[in-house]
């Protein structure tokens, strides 16, 4: 590897792991995006790393109110979300890898800048958000 990775950073080997499940997000298929990243999340307890997967599964998840106009839904999974983003980063979990493979830095900013509102449009933007990159 061509950086030096601790434990509980984010790493090629979890990037392969969240592969398919970004293709499912990327497809909108957010619950199934959920099923698939759960699965990793639950096999890397105790990694720090996880919490990457935790923040996409939770993005999805509020995707999928969005798509049943449940905004209740939105602004709760959207504020775990962001927590999860501000322990990745408190915990220097993010690495080089992560944000030169896909556009991890676009989807971070767009889920911490998102607001609590009451109009279910302000979330469209999420709703059409596409990972890009190696996947």
């Amino acid at each position: 590897m061509s950086e030096n990775y601790h434990f509980g950073q984010f790493t090629p080997e979890h990037f392969e792991k969240m592969k398919k499940g970004v293709q499912l997000f990327n497809e909108q298929k957010y619950w199934e995006c959920h099923e698939e990243l759960e699965h990793h999340w639950l096999e890397d307890a105790g990694d720090n790393a996880r919490l990457i997967y935790w923040a996409v599964i939770q993005v999805a998840a509020a995707m999928y109110h969005y798509r049943d106009e449940n905004l209740a839904g939105v602004h709760g999974l959207l504020s775990k979300a962001k927590n999860k983003l501000e322990r990745a980063e408190k915990n220097n979990v993010e690495t080089k890898y992560l944000y030169e493979n896909i556009n991890w830095r676009e989807f971070r900013e767009m889920t911490l800048s998102a607001p609590i509102s009451e109009n279910l449009e302000d979330y469209g933007h999420i709703y059409d958000f596409r990972f890009k990159g190696n996947i």
